[in-house]
Formats: C-alpha cells, structure tokens, sequence
C-alpha cells in the first residue's frame, strides 16, 4: 500500500463544538475573512453578526419583515449584502451600521448571492428563475441576466479556479456551468431526481469538481468536464440542504432536513463522522480558508464547530412548484 492509500486509510476526524446560539430559524451563514464573526440571516428577516470568541452579539439588523435567506460578508468593502424574499436585494456597512443601498433585484424570492473574489460583482438567484450580475462600482447596475433553468434557483457559487465561471443548481433537477461573459450557460446536467437545493466546488490536484445536494436525500460529486457522476453520498433520511467543501482539510460536509451534520473524506468519499446538535433541521453550512472551523445555520439557531483531525491541520491541508415548499 502506497503511503498516500495508507494515510487516506488511517484519517479520522470529530467536530469540537466551539460555539451555539439559539435564534429562529437561520436560513444562511458565513464567516469573516479575519475578524471572528459569523453572519447569520433570519427567517424573521433579521440579519446578526455573531462573536463566536465572545460569544455575543456584535450587531443586528432588521431588514426587512420577510425571511432573509442569503447573506455574505464583502469583507474588502466593510460590507455585507443580502437577498431577502421581498425580492430587493440590500447592502449594509457592517462598522457604521449604515445601508447603503436597497433596490427590488428580482420578481419573486431572491434564494442566494454569491460574492467575487475580486471583482465587484455579486450574483443572485431567484425563483424567478433569473440569475442576476450586480456591479457595485457601477451604481449597482444589473450587467448580466442569466436564463436557461425552468424552475426556483437555488443556488450559484463562483468557480474557484476559475472566477469568470459559475455554478447553479434549481428545482428543475439541473445544474449548469455559466461564463460571465455569456447569457447562456456552458453545460446543462440532468443530476439528480429531484430538485437540487446546494452547490460547492472541490478542488482535488488539477481537478475541479462540483458537489451538490438534492430532495432525493443524497449529494453527488460530478466531474463538470466529462459530464460524469463520481460519486453518490447516501445516507441522509430527508432532503440535502447544504453542502460545503472545506478549503484546508479533505473533508465534504453535508446538512440536511433531517438535522444531522455528515462529513464525508473529500478523496475516499467514506463517511467520516455523522453529527447531530439538536437544533433542527440544517439550513446553511459554511467554513473558509486558514481556519479548521465550519459554521451551521438550523431551525433552532447558530453553531460553530473545530475539524478535529487525527493528523496535524497541515498535513491534511489540500491544495414540480406544488411539491415544493418554500420554507
């Protein structure tokens, strides 16, 4: 057995609960670049800034009386930004608490934003069934609309390898790979059996993959390239939520309706660990780079957690519309 099978083989992981704060129901989550705060949007329409070395509250904001379902940190800009489902789309300075901007984005709820890297754009997901480009540096302006699913989008991340491109996933069963460039996308899968609710990219050597979790109660791994499935993570008892790559430790971590937590060997695909806080089920799931902490919005509040792994962090660093309810 060569040593890259034997340490594959031998790598086990637990989640140290480092923080939990009981709120309603958190439909989305993200982590500070620097600072140590989480960003968690409500149900109730409020969005908070969590402490988690503290463990208090940093800030709140009431947006709107509708349920905020994505909300990301523009840590460059001391911003963050949020899609609520009134449809408008608002931008917040985190330090003067001030809003900066608020504008109708879309025609029914806004499911998602996703913020570039570098660039000053933000994309948002609709079920309008609309991808919208936003441009900051230019008054906000719409630049792109991106259509081709035929049902609620749920999801679109940028491509990390390749920030001109981006993933989404709908309730029509696809995913689709799109270019910034374009209107139209690139690839079209027909991925799962049901609707698609989370997407996330891995990044394993050379390869880029795309993980998505689905109503079916199971996530894929799909090789985006080749149009090839390469793996099928079973084991969730209801419908995939969230899904998150981890960008330091080889790890998949999966969160479901059924309120468990499932980390998933991002090289084996083995089922490491299944967790469950008691907090409902699991909405959001979010982690970032240089840090071994992963943060999960549910039902019942906000919980952070450390990936405990049995080598040292270093050595494991890598490179139908009836059906559905809108909860």
């Amino acid at each position: 057995m060569d040593s890259k099978s034997s340490e594959q083989q031998s790598f086990t992981l637990e989640i140290q609960k480092e923080f939990d704060q009981r709120s309603g129901r958190v439909k989305s989550v993200d982590l500070h670049p620097t600072e140590p705060w989480i960003l968690s949007s409500l149900h109730s329409g409020t969005v908070c800034i969590w402490n988690y070395q503290s463990q208090a509250m940093e800030k709140s904001f009431n947006l709107t009386e509708a349920p905020v379902r994505s909300a990301k940190f523009i840590a460059r800009k001391k911003w963050f930004v949020a899609g609520a489902d009134d449809k408008f789309i608002r931008v917040y300075n985190y330090d003067t608490d001030e809003r900066l901007e608020e504008f109708e984005a879309h025609t029914d709820y806004i499911r998602s934003v996703a913020v570039h890297p570098t660039l000053p754009y933000v994309l948002s997901a609709s079920d309008d069934v609309h991808i919208k480009l936003w441009d900051w540096e230019k008054d906000w302006v719409c630049s792109q609309v991106f259509q081709g699913h035929g049902h609620y989008v749920m999801q679109v991340a940028f491509n990390p390898r390749d920030n001109t491109t981006f993933a989404s996933v709908s309730l029509d069963r696809t995913i689709q790979m799109w270019n910034l460039e374009s209107t139209s996308s690139n690839l079209t899968i027909a991925a799962h059996t049901k609707g698609i609710n989370s997407v996330d990219f891995s990044k394993c050597g050379d390869k880029t993959y795309v993980i998505i979790g689905s109503d079916d109660h199971t996530a894929k791994v799909w090789d985006y390239e080749t149009a090839t499935c390469v793996q099928t993570l079973e084991g969730h008892t209801h419908n995939v939520t969230a899904v998150c790559v981890h960008p330091e430790a080889p790890i998949i971590i999966t969160g479901s309706e059924d309120g468990t937590i499932r980390i998933w060997h991002a090289l084996t695909y083995r089922l490491e660990n299944t967790l469950n806080f008691e907090f409902g089920r699991v909405w959001a799931i979010g982690c970032r780079s240089g840090s071994p902490e992963i943060v999960i919005g549910c039902d019942e509040g906000t919980i952070m957690g450390k990936v405990i792994c049995s080598h040292s962090w270093d050595s494991v660093k890598l490179g139908h519309k009836e059906e559905v309810s809108r909860e």
